[in-house]
């Protein structure tokens, strides 16, 4: 699954069966772990942000996401966020990625997750600009031991160079 579809998704308590709100983002570690997941919020102008937080989450699929109750849903500091997927200060898409030895690849276009893995980011969608995108389609690079999120880029390992061609012949055949 990829971050990119759960935006937009409608939430659901379990409890009562209502709906409290609408995914507009997504909470990540620095370890690759999706923590929570962010709700649209009514307030312009608090830095507080609607939170919850991934152990309350009960289940989710291609419609919805389901969650405990609503005291699950936690106001918090937008500044105590980590990572998010597509907002705020510090957003992972559109970050650069880089090699270590300093080879471009690409920006990040959407990250994706297995559901039988539970939270962890397995791979990164890549793209090299729209042109390339049409010709060539977007990169896929498994996560990988040694990844890293920075502020600017996000850094992997030179021998990631070869994992992605290897992704892009598998994918385009």
């Amino acid at each position: 699954m990829k971050l990119q579809d759960m935006i937009g998704l409608t939430v659901y308590e379990v409890e009562e069966g209502t709906e409290v709100g609408e995914i507009i983002d997504v909470v990540l570690d620095s370890n690759w772990n999706i923590t929570g997941i962010e709700l649209e919020s009514k307030s312009f102008f608090s830095s507080h942000v609607k939170v919850v937080a991934w152990e309350d989450i009960v289940a989710y699929g291609e419609d919805a996401v389901m969650i405990r109750n609503k005291e699950s849903i936690v106001k918090t500091d937008a500044d105590h966020i980590p990572y998010t997927f597509l907002l705020g200060k510090n957003k992972l898409k559109d970050l650069q990625v880089l090699t270590a030895s300093g080879t471009m690849l690409g920006r990040i276009s959407d990250v994706y997750f297995d559901q039988k893995m539970g939270n962890t980011i397995v791979a990164l969608e890549i793209s090299d600009g729209l042109v390339t995108d049409l010709i060539e389609g977007r990169k896929w690079l498994p996560c990988s031991e040694g990844m890293s999120i920075g502020e600017e880029s996000v850094l992997v390992p030179a021998m990631s160079e070869e994992r992605l061609q290897k992704a892009i012949n598998i994918v385009n055949g």
